[in-house]
């Protein structure tokens, strides 16, 4: 009995013994656990840090480099008007005499027709390039396709310097719309590092990117287009070779810099069913409907496809009323390029403002209702820039436009980044961005169209005013 009792005393304590260096075990492995864990968050927060102040600096470069031809554009129109004898210019203008005269516009408007055609031109372009360039990217890595799209615009901007006619000059803008995939790519690769936590900062750090690209190179290209009229009489050429050169130093500042940020083991391991796959990237019903996207269950599906309507609405009003804004400022106002270049720098402060001291702070989750207040506070933005009488008014819309704008835009690219596993980001992006290309598209033919027929009035009240439609819509969608 005695030796039973010892027999089982020792067996207790050999028991307890186990069982103590098991919880020693369990709680080692805990702390290494921990320790691994919060190396790994590390790591990738310092990835963030790094892949985003790489991006941010290649996104400002690129934007100094598109948004100077923005104040020049009514100036370079009407530089063809005059000395595109018998080229693409003069053929067009006789096609729309007809229609002309039959509502009655003056000639100035002309040049807001074709601007508007020339906006939509480019921006179809992207529409149709973005999907297949981000469904690219998901499969062979964001940076041969980042690179490939820069180089693209290098060769836009120097085709833009040789452009002594409409005709090359339309030639530089097609080759611009091709490679404008880069926009799209950099929002996914803001994903690619990105948590849920912290994928607003990064959205936002694009948002910076294109404030400050319109505070810079809108006024950069006015002040040497005027400095290279009076050496050379062609005003164009000295402002397209300075983004000649940003673009080039943009392309070499990636290939130093940019690590790829989707592994091989992330990515997708087919572009799918080839030309049908195409057909799916680039059909509006086929876009609407992100039949593309096969990693989200139908209710978050339904939910991404009712956000594509309502980000295709509001850019499809918003760009067309964006676009005619420079050419309203030339005819009613008398703006010169460098007027039009202090409009955007304006425009853009008053953006990187709002997007440096607000939008990167905002809340996950809380997006659909800055979007929400953005929406509320442009309607009334346009409606006053149509009817001002003088630049103060003028000025006053353009505030609220662009107190506006820096919140919807982010705010709905923030939302749709949320949606799709990580070999599908880039393609869930394009495609996205390209439902906003076909509004770009769009858009400003209609608005010019508008403006040409009705003037600018009529033509940006009702836009205005139908901005409230994705405005209802958003407030009863759930995402």
């Amino acid at each position: 009995m005695k030796n039973v009792k010892q027999s089982l005393s020792s067996s207790s304590h050999t028991n307890g013994v186990n069982k103590k260096q098991k919880n020693g075990h369990s709680e080692d492995f805990g702390r290494k656990a921990d320790v691994n864990s919060k190396d790994t968050d590390s790591k990738s927060e310092k990835l963030r840090k790094e892949v985003s102040s790489v991006i941010f600096l290649s996104l400002l470069i690129d934007l100094l480099a598109f948004t100077m031809i923005l104040p020049l554009l009514p100036s370079l129109l009407d530089y063809y008007r005059q000395n595109d004898q018998g080229g693409l210019f003069p053929y067009l203008q006789e096609k729309v005499n007809y229609f002309q005269h039959l509502v009655g516009a003056p000639d100035s408007f002309n040049t807001v027709l074709f601007g508007g055609l020339i906006g939509s031109l480019y921006s179809l372009l992207q529409f149709l390039a973005s999907p297949a360039i981000g469904a690219l990217s998901d499969v062979y890595g964001r940076r041969p396709l980042l690179l490939i799209c820069m180089s693209g615009e290098v060769v836009a901007y120097v085709v833009w310097a040789l452009s002594s006619n409409f005709t090359i000059f339309v030639l530089a803008r097609i080759i611009g719309g091709i490679s404008n995939g880069n926009v799209s790519l950099c929002t996914a690769i803001m994903t690619d590092v990105s948590s849920m936590q912290t994928r607003g900062k990064s959205m936002a750090l694009v948002g910076i990117a294109f404030s400050i690209g319109f505070i810079v190179g809108p006024i950069t290209g006015a002040l040497f287009s005027i400095w290279a009229r009076s050496q050379t009489g062609q005003f164009y050429v000295v402002p397209a070779l300075l983004a000649v050169i940003l673009a080039t130093i943009n392309v070499i500042y990636l290939a130093l810099r940019f690590p790829e940020t989707l592994p091989k083991s992330r990515r997708a391991k087919s572009l799918g069913s080839g030309i049908s796959r195409s057909y799916q990237l680039i059909c509006p019903s086929e876009l609407f409907g992100f039949k593309a996207v096969t990693s989200v269950d139908s209710q978050k599906l339904s939910s991404l496809r009712k956000l594509g309507h309502i980000y295709f609405l509001y850019l499809f009003f918003y760009s067309g009323l964006e676009y005619t804004l420079t050419f309203l400022t030339h005819i009613r106002f008398n703006y010169t390029s460098l007027e039009q270049g202090k409009m955007f720098l304006f425009i853009g402060i008053v953006m990187a403002c709002v997007q440096g001291g607000y939008v990167r702070h905002i809340p996950a989750g809380q997006e659909k209702k800055t979007a929400l207040r953005g929406l509320a506070i442009i309607i009334p933005s346009f409606v006053i820039v149509g009817l001002a009488p003088n630049q103060v008014f003028v000025f006053i819309g353009l505030a609220m436009y662009a107190f506006a704008s820096a919140f919807v835009v982010p705010c709905l690219t923030t939302i749709a980044s949320s949606y799709g596993s990580h070999a599908e980001k880039g393609k869930v992006m394009g495609i996205f961005r390209s439902v906003g290309a076909l509004a770009r598209a769009l858009g400003p033919t209609i608005a010019s169209t508008a403006y040409w027929s009705l003037g600018s009035t009529y033509s940006y009240i009702l836009g205005g005013m139908f901005l409230v439609v994705p405005l209802v819509l958003l407030r009863h969608i759930t995402v």
